[in-house]
């Protein structure tokens, strides 16, 4: 893969999003997931291009994207979650795409068309313990756009958490708005 110029450097913000429960709903829905992963995809590509974010790779039935700006990383996972919270998933009715979102910021190395250290590692741990619908912010990011979050947003302290495979343990919040989901069960950390 190419790097354009444009590609975040220095503190990056780093958004990484997974449909959770996809195997399942694989499972039921073969010929109908096809259509509605293409419609995720487009939903969380237009999120992040829209809020000037790129999209580094998709990792399944996810993606990895990098922001210059941890501010239009939370706005793009809102847009995102939103469009995905809208969407009737006509395709797979009854059930519906459910994603779970993380964002971390911080130093990564770029190369080759990827973003490698520890940073990355962060986002995606954080990513993966938390639910469909949910997204989870590290302390650091929180602390970085804390009195810039857009109006209908406000952050939800969630505590320190333990992320697998990491040795310090994390200050976890979530983002919260009005029109989406709130109530998560507790985060999938095992502490």
């Amino acid at each position: 893969m190419t790097v354009d110029k444009a590609w975040p450097r220095g503190a990056v913000t780093f958004l990484f999003s997974d449909i959770e429960d996809s195997t399942p709903l694989w499972d039921r829905h073969r010929a109908g997931m096809r259509p509605a992963l293409a419609e995720h995809d487009a939903l969380l590509e237009r999120g992040v291009l829209s809020n000037g974010g790129v999209i580094v790779k998709t990792t399944g039935d996810g993606a990895m994207a990098a922001f210059s700006s941890p501010s239009a990383a939370v706005a793009a996972a809102i847009e995102a979650q939103r469009a995905m919270h809208e969407a009737g998933w006509p395709t797979i009715t009854p059930d519906r795409i459910r994603v779970r979102m993380g964002l971390h910021t911080g130093e990564a190395e770029l190369r080759a068309g990827d973003y490698y250290g520890t940073a990355v590692n962060r986002a995606a741990r954080l990513m993966s313990i938390g639910h469909g619908g949910q997204i989870l912010l590290s302390g650091t990011t929180a602390g970085l756009i804390a009195s810039g979050l857009p109006d209908t947003a406000n952050l939800r302290d969630l505590g320190e958490h333990q992320l697998k495979g990491l040795s310090r343990s994390a200050h976890v919040f979530q983002i919260e708005t009005a029109d989406l989901p709130r109530d998560f069960p507790p985060l999938r950390t095992g502490d």
